[in-house]
C-alpha cells in the first residue's frame, strides 16, 4: 500500500515561512488527490487543505486560507504545503494522507504519515 512521508517542518518564529513536503512510496493512487492535517496541542486532528486531481481543485480551511499553498508534484508523487504568515496558532503536529473521500473530515482519510512538528514562537 501507498506510503507517506512527511517532512519540512521546523521551529520559527511568527510570520516566517516553511514548505512542508508529503512525499508518497510504494503504489500511488490514481486520483493523486492528498490532504493536510494538523493536531494543535490538546485539540483534534484538523483539517489543513487538500488537493484533488487537478492542482486547481484544493480546498482551505479558513484558519489558513491565504497563508497557506497546497501543490502537487504529480510525476514524483509528492504533495506539498506551502505555509507564510506562519502564527503560534499553526503549532502543531502536520499529517497528509489520501482521502478515500475528497472531505474535510479525518475519518474520509487514510495512509497517514508520521507527520511533522511544526512550532511557531512569538
Amino acid at each position: 500500500q501507498v506510503q507517506l512521508a512527511e517532512s519540512g517542518g521546523g521551529s520559527v518564529q511568527a510570520g516566517a515561512s516553511l514548505k512542508l513536503t508529503c512525499a508518497a512510496s510504494g503504489p500511488i493512487l490514481a486520483s493523486y488527490s492528498r490532504g493536510w492535517f494538523r493536531q494543535r496541542p490538546g485539540k483534534e486532528r484538523e483539517f489543513v487543505a487538500y488537493i484533488g486531481w487537478s492542482n486547481d481543485n484544493t480546498n482551505y480551511s479558513d484558519s489558513v486560507k491565504g497563508r497557506f499553498t497546497i501543490s502537487r508534484d504529480t510525476g514524483k508523487s509528492t504533495v506539498y504545503l506551502q505555509m507564510n504568515s506562519l502564527k503560534s496558532e499553526d503549532t502543531g503536529a502536520y499529517f497528509c494522507a489520501v482521502p478515500v473521500k475528497l472531505t474535510t473530515a479525518p475519518g474520509d482519510y487514510d495512509h497517514w504519515g508520521q507527520g511533522t512538528q511544526v512550532t511557531v514562537s512569538s
